[in-house]
């Protein structure tokens, strides 16, 4: 279990990193495509990944793994839309408390015991990942819908993954990133047929700098990392976990853009740790 809690941590980390990266350059370009040369980035890291390491894939694993892409892209639209239009502070707790809850209930029906400790540490990290992940400010009321639809794709993320099992190697994270380039590219064109822009500027013609790679590159690390801590542990504990991203997100935006950390983000932070504690022990 301590090797999945560190996996899971280490997807966190790089998932705050993609999603602060993501979310200043999509105030400078269309989210969509800011998302869709990222997840290019993502496809090769990945079917690198899993050409490297082999494996024999089965259909089944590899229908997950689409899935599980489907899933990550429409959660990668919906959050890189709430940040593009400054509704973090809605968008972004949405979507990680989406992310980490519903994979609960999924791994209770399946069977799955927790300890006294486990469910403790479940328990802190709901209030622990919005309160860290909430910003002041904003126009926070259109950030529920793309929060909402957000926790859902990568609720679904997390889910399809750990249901792909880890007897196919990584193929079936390759295929979770090509069908999830494959999405991006189909709704960018929808994007770009329909004139989208959002507010008043960020038209899809507006190229983003090739910084957008890098979104990719942790993405796709991530992932990667997640997928390893689920065959370590069990799908609840690695998805809270891993949901624990904004609390990188904050404290990079707090590093580098000095943005102010308040008293809610603390709070936050403090029920995480302990959160991540408990699993660590139970």
């Amino acid at each position: 279990m301590q090797l999945a809690i560190l996996f899971a941590l280490a997807a966190a980390a790089l998932y705050g990193a993609s999603d602060f990266l993501g979310g200043l350059l999509s105030r400078r370009a269309h989210y969509g495509l800011v998302g869709l040369i990222g997840q290019c980035a993502a496809a090769v890291g990945g079917l690198a990944a899993a050409l490297v390491v082999g494996a024999h894939p089965t259909p089944s694993a590899i229908a997950w793994g689409m899935a599980a892409g489907l899933g990550g892209a429409i959660g990668t639209l919906a959050l890189y839309r709430g940040l593009s239009r400054g509704q973090m502070n809605v968008a972004g707790p949405l979507s990680a408390v989406g992310a980490a809850g519903l994979p609960i209930p999924v791994d209770l029906m399946s069977g799955r015991e927790f300890t006294a400790l486990s469910l403790l540490g479940l328990g802190l990290a709901i209030p622990g990942i919005w309160l860290v992940s909430m910003q002041s400010g904003g126009r926070g009321s259109g950030g529920v819908g793309p929060g909402l639809l957000a926790g859902l794709g990568f609720a679904a993320l997390f889910i399809c993954l750990d249901r792909a099992g880890d007897e196919a190697g990584l193929w079936p994270v390759a295929a979770s990133q090509l069908s999830a380039a494959v999405v991006l590219a189909v709704a960018l064109v929808a994007f770009a047929l329909a004139g989208r822009r959002d507010g008043a500027h960020n038209p899809v013609t507006r190229k983003p700098s090739w910084a957008a790679l890098w979104t990719g590159v942790l993405g796709v690390g991530a992932t990667l990392l997640y997928f390893l801590a689920t065959s370590e542990g069990t799908l609840a504990v690695s998805a809270v976990i891993t949901s624990l991203y904004p609390a990188f997100t904050v404290a990079l935006a707090a590093a580098v853009l000095r943005e102010r950390t308040y008293l809610v983000h603390a709070v936050g932070l403090l029920l995480c740790a302990v959160s991540v504690g408990a699993f660590a022990a139970g």
